[in-house]
């Protein structure tokens, strides 16, 4: 808290979103003095909510929404590019069926239509399936009716870990960045929003944080910070709730993403496979429902397993099928005419309030890099306005690549692992979750040779990760480890539970907890677990 108020900045963000994070990136990058703040984890809120897709939206283009996707295209091969142990290439198959609301031949045209705005740069051409070719490829997926379908490609990423990559370069240049601290009030100063008070979550401490520009990027709490500002704001977010559901990949049988049409309203969706479950996702439904409180509900899951057992028939899933579910809401922008939450558009805004906050809502996951970008320059013009500083060029966000993306080809990176007795799924585990940045978990693990065990007998992970994350990786709780950054809480069938004493003794060396806080966090991970690991706290920031 003394480093964040020692001196003012020229850009505040409140949001650790992966909006915020690419922000603090890109203007840190420009050399301008950077704080980002999160009332809780990084990447805590929608961010981590997401469907995993970095992905043009091939949906987009029945809504014509071209120059959405055309922007979405050229960032998922700058994404590629810059973060390739984080984004991968996934295929995808779309099976058409006799009465499905969209035909074949409409969707082969627009299969066309998505390589033409990639600039026939996609991941890989697509293909048109018939019937035969299309069972080949996914046998499981219902046979009676069906017509053919494609096979075109997008990528997967880690999103929660992309937001965290993206913040740790924002301090590589210079930006300070902190989560559990909360934006309580902002500081009005000649008629300026000139920062904000705030409060540091695990210790009560506060402290006054001045900066000449304020960006709010909270997401679906945007309108709760703009209050903050200007109590009369009227609202600019209409919110749509998108929730998943994880079972085992095997009960689904798919071996690509399957992409389809809900029986039950018509909306695409998708079936997406991570590693050894397969997600079934996503809703999008008007909700009341404020952010922290949002869950999947017993109407999402029958919604989402009902779809999919209508294109898997054999999978006959239930409820008693789903490992995990994961809710968020996206901060769409509210359209000036009625229309459905599926058909609201997904495009960015960004507001200026009345004492000059800058506020940035909408938008995907995919452009995050250009939303900053767009913002950024906004933040240059205000400063140039305000002390006459030259205008900033714009910021190599798009060539530079992100901590642990410094190689495509992470084979090599590999190996020490290997000769260090690690089993091979870990150290593939290892090189998608850090790429590059591997070494330093193998370092630990040959100074400390016990760090190499497995923290579930069934998953990857191993201990050297709990003390990486928490030295590097900004980790102050469990659930930052066990649900954010490593994974157990939604890969494991006990969420981590079995795991979560030693974890809690890992990390307590490393942050200075005594016996009694170390008992106390573990005894909060159990909390949180039984209730579905929902802690953002109220509020925005």
């Amino acid at each position: 808290m003394q480093r964040l108020a020692a001196a003012p900045a020229d850009l505040l963000v409140i949001g650790g979103g992966i909006t915020g994070a690419g922000i603090a990136r890109d203007a840190a990058m420009r050399g301008l003095r950077t704080v980002l703040i999160d009332q809780g984890d990084l990447g805590s809120g929608t961010s981590s909510k997401s469907s995993r897709m970095i992905h043009g939206g091939l949906r987009y283009l029945e809504e014509r929404d071209f120059r959405l996707v055309f922007e979405a295209l050229r960032e998922r091969r700058t994404l590629l590019r810059i973060a390739p142990h984080l984004v991968q290439p996934l295929p995808f198959v779309f099976p058409v069926h006799r009465g499905d609301r969209i035909p074949l031949w409409q969707l082969w045209a627009g299969i066309w239509l998505y390589d033409l705005l990639a600039a026939f740069r996609n991941v890989r051409w697509h293909r048109l399936l018939g019937k035969r070719g299309l069972l080949k490829a996914e046998p499981t997926v219902r046979e009676r009716g069906l017509l053919g379908g494609v096979r075109y490609y997008d990528a997967q990423c880690d999103d929660v870990r992309l937001v965290v990559a993206t913040a740790r370069d924002a301090i590589r240049h210079g930006a300070l960045v902190a989560n559990y601290v909360e934006a309580r009030e902002l500081i009005h100063a000649d008629g300026r929003i000139r920062g904000a008070r705030v409060r540091d979550r695990l210790d009560g401490s506060e402290a006054n944080l001045h900066a000449h520009v304020v960006v709010n990027a909270t997401g679906p709490w945007c309108d709760r910070v703009r209050q903050l500002e200007d109590p009369a704001a009227a609202p600019l977010l209409r919110p749509t709730k998108g929730a998943h559901v994880m079972v085992r990949r095997d009960r689904v049988g798919n071996s690509a993403a399957v992409t389809l049409t809900s029986p039950l309203d018509g909306r695409v969706m998708f079936v997406i496979p991570w590693g050894d479950f397969s997600y079934i996702g996503t809703t999008d439904t008007d909700t009341a429902e404020p952010p922290e409180r949002v869950r999947a509900d017993a109407e999402d899951l029958v919604y989402l397993l009902r779809s999919a057992n209508a294109a898997f028939p054999n999978a006959r899933l239930s409820e008693q099928d789903v490992l995990v579910s994961w809710a968020g809401l996206r901060p769409l922008v509210a359209p000036e005419a009625a229309m459905s939450a599926s058909a609201v558009p997904r495009e960015h805004v960004i507001v200026q309030g009345p004492g000059g906050m800058l506020t940035i809502a909408g938008g995907k996951l995919t452009t995050y890099r250009l939303m900053a970008q767009e913002l950024v320059d906004r933040v240059s013009e205000l400063l140039h306005r305000l002390d006459g500083r030259p205008r900033l060029p714009h910021a190599a966000t798009g060539s530079e690549r992100l901590p642990g993306g410094e190689a495509s080809d992470l084979e090599p990176f590999g190996q020490p692992g290997l000769e260090l007795g690690l089993g091979i799924d870990t150290v593939d585990h290892l090189l998608r979750h850090y790429g590059t940045e591997c070494a330093a978990v193998f370092n630990l693990v040959r100074e400390r040779r016990e760090l190499g065990r497995r923290l579930a007998e069934d998953h990857p992970a191993i201990e050297a990760e709990v003390v990486h994350v928490t030295r590097r990786e900004l980790a102050r709780r469990l659930d930052d480890v066990l649900g954010h950054r490593i994974h157990l809480y939604y890969e494991t069938p006990d969420h981590g539970l079995a795991a979560a004493a030693r974890v809690a003794a890992l990390m307590g060396p490393e942050l200075d907890w005594d016996a009694a806080t170390i008992a106390a966090e573990e005894a909060r991970y159990r909390g949180l677990v039984e209730n579905g690991l929902v802690e953002t706290p109220a509020g925005g920031g």
